[in-house]
């Protein structure tokens, strides 16, 4: 399988052939990370930035009483925070309940490739925009939509985003997720995700089995949910010069 950050960062620019070798080259030598397992957490001193290159990791916060809110998902390709190594603490924790590879990289190498590799650094900067507007559109989905839309809305977005590092087929992806991950996303209770995806299976929308989703017509789980890839800005690199 090609590697997926470089997968991901040629829609934020049009890298050349060295820049790719240098990509490769910082991002070969992962490490796995357990199952429920923190990569790192809140209130430690960030001392590299952490890139996932197969399996899931999220952001969350956990309140006094023990409840979290997973506040992002991290997909292949994803950077743990590019600019992270700039705090003095970690604000949130970043961690796996599925498993996942990551790859340390030190804060003096991104600054590297920033200062040597211009279309380098204009994807990285592309990589963080993005994460803004990912955040946006969690928020709006939280704020305004109804929960079966909340929910439609988000396995859209996971589809695309891992369609885009090859890690999804046209119509599915592998979901280690429990439905309590999904709760703490959503903000729902374990009893509301339940019933709401009962109703996604009811309208032939989705399948989940065996840790996998199934989406029997794509273009109509789009419409069910109003969701506009937009905000993922995938065609950016088309409109850059070389």
């Amino acid at each position: 399988m090609s590697n997926p950050l470089i997968r991901k960062l040629e829609h934020g620019a049009p890298l050349s052939d060295d820049d790719r070798a240098v990509l490769e080259a910082i991002s070969h030598k992962s490490r796995r990370i357990p199952t429920n397992h923190d990569i790192i957490t809140e209130g430690t001193r960030p001392a590299a930035v952490n890139l996932v290159m197969r399996g899931f990791a999220c952001r969350y916060k956990l309140l006094s009483d023990g409840k979290r809110q997973i506040t992002a998902f991290l997909v292949p390709g994803d950077f743990c925070d590019l600019n992270v190594t700039q705090l003095a603490e970690m604000d949130h924790t970043i961690g796996t309940g599925w498993g996942c590879d990551i790859v340390e990289i030190p804060g003096a190498t991104i600054d590297e490739l920033t200062r040597k590799h211009p279309r380098i650094a204009r994807a990285l900067q592309w990589s963080t925009l993005v994460d803004e507007a990912i955040l946006r559109a969690w928020l709006v989905s939280m704020g305004q939509r109804s929960a079966d839309k909340q929910m439609a809305h988000l396995i859209c977005e996971l589809l695309v985003r891992l369609q885009t590092v090859g890690f999804a087929d046209a119509d599915g992806f592998d979901f280690p997720l429990s439905q309590l991950d999904i709760g703490d996303t959503l903000g729902l209770s374990v009893v509301h995700v339940n019933r709401t995806l009962q109703e996604l299976r009811g309208l032939n929308l989705v399948s989940w089995k065996h840790k996998r989703i199934h989406i029997p017509d794509v273009k109509r789980l789009k419409s069910f949910a109003e969701f506009d890839p937009r905000y993922l800005h995938l065609n950016v690199s088309r409109n850059l010069p070389t």
